[in-house]
């Protein structure tokens, strides 16, 4: 079968992918950089670019598909281009008009729990749209999932982050309004099952783990995980929703907008009487909340420099090996094997433990403790003969690179060098960083580079440089684009593993009748 899925590059696109090609059927993906976007499926994936927004951009996207997944939609406004009208309900209008243009015969529509009785304008548009999904003249399916949480999601992974690194997490009220998440890679699973069981025709599936929980529950178990508990912080809900609309005005991100306050509020949760169909209609077997929060804690995105505000800033702080006859790779070598001595901050796992695996390789997550931030994480995205090269994870207070080297020709310009390429991540972490957070900063690598060579065998006093290098725009632009490159390599080389587990998912499933 030859799925046309829109919203392929989200938390739930991304996963109903994994799957669909798991599963054996071929996928086109439609999105408005298709090309770059399927580039961690090795090729496996069509592509057409557009939005769904526009109608003649849409039209020819399912030319010759059997189906229409159809994932693509907003949960949160930014007028006057990305509005729910606009995207929710004209970009699923768009797309069964191709669909009948191109005589497909399924189409699957990925709505949201609780659709049918909400009161916010998300909510709205969701029930809207079904009703236009109802009017597919061929079969049609509607799926409402739960709340659904992977990397990069923007609760659950926005609670984890503030667990890490703050010292207080605000609550709505009690903060004990429950709600009834799924793992992505579940519903992923489910979608894929969708597409194929025809006799789920003209249905709608509710789609939940069958683990209620609210966000205080949620922050004891990311406590447990994080082994960091903040002071919580009851806020009402009427004083959350005006902090949630002066925060839109002023750009910046909570882990709820006003419009996601309201949906919380009306109690996201399979109600008494209804069918969790992620069960007992199509067998999922689901992920524990426990084991997912466990899986996100590593696996949050990375943001490089490109996504952070304010200028971007370069620096090498060096010193030379003098006295050092050994090569740079054998140096490099010793200093991997050693990283977690030699760079202290980043000796803690994920709950507080010492981290200590034999050798550092390439995609693995560290944990960091910083001076007055708490905990952040960073990933080693390419690992050379004598360099290595991290690059920031969501919820770190700069979106860039740290490059570890070994340079020169011992006895001659040898030298070690720490490179940073960055930028603060978001306005408030801009604020932070002024002006102890750049002193902090400098002084960290200036010592972690003296200690290094120290320890290497250069003769001391060692004197640590530090070189200030703007970039072009051009420059800027290459540094980007060879970040992203190591950034698509980590994607396709975790894509293997984690097609496996889809795989296991959807066959452990029930078979059609």
């Amino acid at each position: 079968m030859k799925v046309l899925v829109t919203g392929g590059t989200g938390v739930v696109g991304t996963a109903a992918v994994r799957a669909l090609l798991a599963a054996g059927h071929s996928v086109r993906l439609f999105s408005r950089h298709a090309a770059a976007d399927a580039e961690r499926w090795r090729g496996e994936v069509e592509t057409y670019e557009g939005s769904v927004a526009s109608a003649s951009e849409v039209t020819g996207a399912a030319e010759g598909c059997d189906a229409i997944l159809h994932i693509a939609g907003i949960a949160e406004e930014n007028p006057p281009e990305s509005t729910f009208e606009r995207i929710n309900v004209g970009g699923t209008r768009n797309l069964i008009q191709e669909g009948e243009r191109a005589g497909v015969k399924r189409f699957v529509y990925v709505s949201s729990l609780g659709a049918e009785r909400g009161r916010s304008a998300y909510h709205a548009s969701k029930l809207k749209s079904e009703a236009l999904a109802e009017a597919f003249p061929g079969e049609w399916l509607i799926c409402r999932p739960g709340n659904v949480y992977g990397p990069g999601d923007e609760v659950v992974s926005f609670l984890l982050q503030l667990v890490r690194s703050s010292p207080a997490a605000p609550v709505i009220d009690a903060g004990d309004q429950p709600f009834q998440p799924i793992y992505a890679e579940d519903l992923g699973a489910a979608l894929a099952l969708a597409v194929t069981r025809r006799e789920l025709d003209h249905q709608v599936l509710l789609l939940a783990s069958p683990e209620v929980t609210t966000t205080h529950d949620l922050l004891d178990r990311l406590a447990r995980l994080t082994g960091r508990n903040p002071v919580r912080i009851p806020v009402p809900a009427a004083l959350a929703s005006l902090g949630a609309q002066a925060a839109s005005l002023l750009g910046v991100k909570l882990p709820v907008d006003d419009n996601k306050l309201g949906m919380l509020l009306e109690e996201n949760v399979i109600r008494p009487g209804e069918v969790n169909a992620l069960t007992a209609v199509l067998g999922i077997q689901p992920t524990p909340l426990d084991e997912g929060l466990r899986r996100l804690a590593t696996s949050q995105p990375e943001q490089i420099a490109a996504e952070g505000t304010g200028p971007l800033t370069r620096r090498i702080y060096h010193a030379r090996l003098t006295g050092v006859q050994r090569s740079p790779s054998d140096l490099f070598a010793e200093f991997r094997r050693r990283f977690f001595e030699l760079v202290p901050e980043s000796t803690m796992g994920d709950a507080g433990e010492p981290a200590n695996p034999p050798r550092l390789e390439m995609g693995e997550t560290l944990t960091l403790a910083l001076p007055f931030r708490g905990n952040v994480q960073v990933r080693i995205a390419e690992i050379a003969d004598a360099a290595m090269t991290f690059v920031t994870v969501a919820g770190h207070p700069l979106a860039g690179s740290v490059v570890f080297r070994f340079v020169g020709v011992p006895g001659s310009d040898f030298r070690f060098e720490v490179e940073t390429c960055d930028r603060p991540a978001t306005v408030p972490d801009a604020l932070a960083m002024l002006p102890f957070g750049s002193i902090l900063k400098r002084w960290n690598w200036t010592t972690v580079v003296r200690n290094t060579a120290e320890s290497l065998g250069a003769i001391p006093p060692v004197a640590v440089q530090t070189d200030e290098l703007p970039l072009s725009e051009s420059e800027e632009r290459e540094a980007m684009a060879d970040l992203r490159q190591k950034v698509s390599k980590l994607a396709r080389e975790e894509e293997p593993g984690l097609r496996q587990e889809a795989k296991g998912r959807v066959e452990q499933a029930f078979k059609p009748a």
